[in-house]
């Protein structure tokens, strides 16, 4: 549950003081580096040798997460380096501090007509302002909703406004890595419909020799396949064995089949033309809940003095946060980052977005230990960079403000959820940390609870070529960082 906020004069001197508390903190952790300790943990060393990852490929930093004694370690810690995916934190923590925890988006509804006898006579807008979290079933409750007004018929156009954003975020799907299809290469969208991707469920007829293939949501004007042959074989890579032809975005189809041993299966991709995928999203459904329309579905502003007949409301940022860093969504964090940028400067776009953040990380973290580059603020970049003591000292002052319990309680739990639910800790004990993978960069950093009861700010990323063999290395990390009782080190 998101924290209560104080008053506006109470919140405003609070941050007064913790703003003043981050200033000092950052000197003193800058004053005690010089303390720290300056060679790996033997475990960590010895688990770099193995993965072949040089120890000046990595950067690594162990720190009190109050800010009150020396750092444990300092590895190369004023190094900025590639974050990955850890980038997020910075985004998120930035979010939650400059928009509060209970802030919502909202997507307003505009019907331009009268309704007679269930037929809206004019145009149904349907406004995007940037809701990260707009998926399929609360598209659904939108469209119940504009049912609730009495509209079964739209005599005119669905007309959508993307206008919040800059249209130049909605770039190329295949730009960053060449994999065009993978739902984590959305682009961020004003009007942002279930990520545009659909997910198609494969589900075995009992005793017959087919499954059947639903898709969610429906796609209006698009061809899809209602079944797929059932295969003899193990389940295996049943992905390929569909052998899936999505490139054309007129059509969905397979020349293959699904193994009888895999039982129902779901598969997320994304759409092949995702311009128009809000459009037919936003069609196909309506078509669906038994409605129809004469015109068309198109983009379009709302015109100037049209009141909402209602807005629907997204779930809380705090429950947003923890949703991009459990699960490391990329282009919700990209949404959270414009958002940035539309809020505080009116502009929703990536360049507005930078500066804000520079801002805020000028007067919140400060500048001693240089600020990081950022690029669309959710590490799915080549050239966001960050180093390991200026991330530290983000941590220190958010374990210091008001926003802690959301940006700790978003990152995932070691051996509980998230993208750390495989993995565990040797010794026990617990740890919130962000992960973070590309080619040639993998990292890890958040809170780490020591066996003393003292909570450690952990650090520790590598940019190589075997960056993601690293990953022993980062658990041995986390495993000294726990061993904190005179003589565990």
């Amino acid at each position: 549950m998101p924290l209560r906020l104080p008053t506006l004069s109470s919140r405003s001197a609070l941050i007064s003081f913790l703003r003043t508390g981050a200033v000092a903190g950052a000197a003193l952790l800058i004053g005690m580096a010089a303390q720290a300790q300056q060679v790996l943990p033997p475990e960590v060393d010895a688990a770099l040798a193995r993965a072949k990852v040089p120890r000046d490929a990595v950067t690594m930093l162990v720190a009190d997460a109050e800010g009150l004694r020396p750092p444990r370690l300092a590895w190369r810690t004023q190094v900025p380096v590639n974050p990955a995916s850890i980038m997020k934190l910075v985004t998120t923590y930035a979010a939650l501090d400059l928009l509060g925890p209970a802030y919502t988006w909202s997507t307003p509804v505009y019907a331009d007509g009268r309704v007679i006898d269930g037929t809206l006579h004019g145009n149904l807008y349907i406004q995007g302002r940037g809701d990260p979290n707009l998926v399929v079933e609360r598209l659904w409750l939108l469209l119940r909703r504009v049912q609730g007004l009495g509209i079964r018929q739209i005599a005119g156009d669905i007309v959508l406004d993307r206008s919040a954003f800059d249209t130049t975020v909605d770039g190329d799907p295949a730009a960053f890595d060449g994999e065009p299809l993978r739902p984590y290469n959305a682009s961020p969208d004003a009007l942002l419909i279930n990520f545009k991707s659909v997910v198609m469920t494969f589900t075995p007829g009992v005793g017959g020799n087919a499954a059947q293939v639903s898709y969610d949501p429906p796609l209006a004007g698009v061809t899809t396949q209602a079944t797929v042959p059932l295969t003899a074989g193990e389940c295996g890579d049943w992905r390929g064995g569909l052998r899936a032809d999505l490139a054309d975005p007129a059509r969905i189809g397979f020349a293959g089949g699904l193994p009888a041993a895999c039982g129902e299966k779901s598969w997320a991709i994304a759409y092949a033309d995702p311009r128009s995928y809000a459009l037919r999203a936003i069609g196909g459904m309506w078509a669906e809940m038994g409605n129809t329309l004469r015109g068309q579905v198109r983009e379009g502003p709302v015109p100037a003095g049209l009141r909402p007949a209602f807005e629907l409301e997204s779930p809380p940022l705090a429950e947003v946060v923890r949703d991009i860093n459990k699960y490391s969504n990329n282009v919700m964090a990209q949404q959270v980052f414009l958002t940035l940028g539309l809020q505080q400067r009116k502009r929703g776009s990536f360049e507005t977005a930078r500066g804000v953040v520079r801002q805020w990380w000028n007067d919140r973290i400060g500048t001693g230990e240089g600020q990081p580059v950022l690029d669309n603020g959710s590490g799915l970049s080549r050239n966001e960079r960050i180093s390991a003591a200026a991330l530290g000292k983000m941590l220190q002052v958010a374990w210091r403000s008001p926003a802690m319990p959301e940006l700790m309680g978003s990152m995932p739990s070691i051996g509980v959820d998230g993208t750390l639910k495989r993995r565990q800790l040797r010794g026990g004990g617990s740890a919130h940390l962000k992960t973070g993978t590309l080619r040639d960069a993998a990292g890890v950093a958040g809170y780490v609870d020591g066996a003393s009861g003292r909570r450690w700010v952990v650090v520790a990323i590598a940019n190589d070529a075997n960056a993601a063999a690293a990953r022993p290395a980062f658990d041995a990390l986390v495993d000294w960082a726990t061993r904190d009782q005179q003589g565990e080190r």
